[in-house]
């Protein structure tokens, strides 16, 4: 089954993430906190929450963050996070995050970060995030970006499937933007940036990485006209740099 490949990837994966210099960066996660529009004394919902970065990261802008994940060994980390941190209007539930249990309009906002390229039916998520939230309400979405191209979005999901298997199928901004959309919701901004990872750090951290080496090399040098969304390159420091695309989408839920 897909959810028991993500929950043992991600079992797998725990520590790793929390650690990357990728998860932690301020473009990937400083950047986003920026962009949420969270106030003081809300309550906030981060979905897919990992570790919860996002969630420990937010805590001091809102009045509450719930944290839900499929894994629970990155709930556990995710507490012992946040008590380390001693935030205390941080929790962290085990869940479903295409079936969640709160009741209507019960948040703020709800914010997922780097999920929903491992979920089938992405479109799920927003339904059940526009859900949770209120009238007016917010929901964000970021995650790297595939090609428009189906053909390129084809190679880049082969690639990434070799080196995590739990790896679904990215999403390209103009199908991102339709399941906003379809949600019931309206897109109050958007923003796209590509992102620098360090290549061995990136196949390392997902469990088939390595021993699928030779091969996405093989993949990688298939493309030799190297696509925005998803290519490698050598920084002059000698440092092999991962490029992705980086989104992040910003929807309300109408008030009527």
């Amino acid at each position: 089954m897909k959810r028991d490949a993500v929950v043992e990837e991600f079992t797998q994966q725990s520590a790793a993430f929390n650690a990357s210099p990728a998860m932690r960066s301020e473009e990937t996660l400083g950047r986003l906190i920026e962009l949420l529009p969270a106030a003081s004394g809300e309550r906030w919902l981060e979905a897919a929450c990992g570790p919860g970065l996002v969630a420990r990261s937010l805590a001091p802008r809102v009045g509450a963050v719930c944290g839900v994940d499929l894994t629970p060994a990155m709930i556990e980390l995710a507490r012992r996070e946040a008590e380390r941190d001693d935030l205390a209007n941080v929790v962290f539930a085990t869940g479903d995050v295409t079936r969640l249990e709160f009741e209507d309009a019960v948040f703020d906002g709800a914010v997922t970060r780097f999920s929903l390229h491992h979920i089938p039916l992405p479109g799920r998520v927003l339904v059940e995030l526009a859900r949770v939230v209120r009238p007016g309400g917010w929901v964000v979405v970021a995650d790297h970006l595939t090609s428009e191209e189906m053909q390129v979005a084809a190679w880049h999901q082969e690639i990434e499937r070799l080196r995590d298997p739990s790896h679904w199928a990215c999403l390209s901004a103009a199908r991102l933007r339709r399941l906003g959309e379809t949600s019931g919701l309206r897109l109050a901004r958007e923003e796209q940036w590509s992102l620098a990872l360090d290549y061995e750090e990136w196949l390392e951290r997902g469990s088939s990485g390595t021993q699928n080496r030779a091969l996405i090399a093989h993949a990688l040098a298939q493309r030799a006209d190297a696509p925005a969304v998803f290519h490698v390159a050598r920084q002059p420091t000698g440092i092999e740099c991962l490029y992705l695309h980086y989104g992040v989408f910003i929807w309300q839920r109408p008030l009527h």
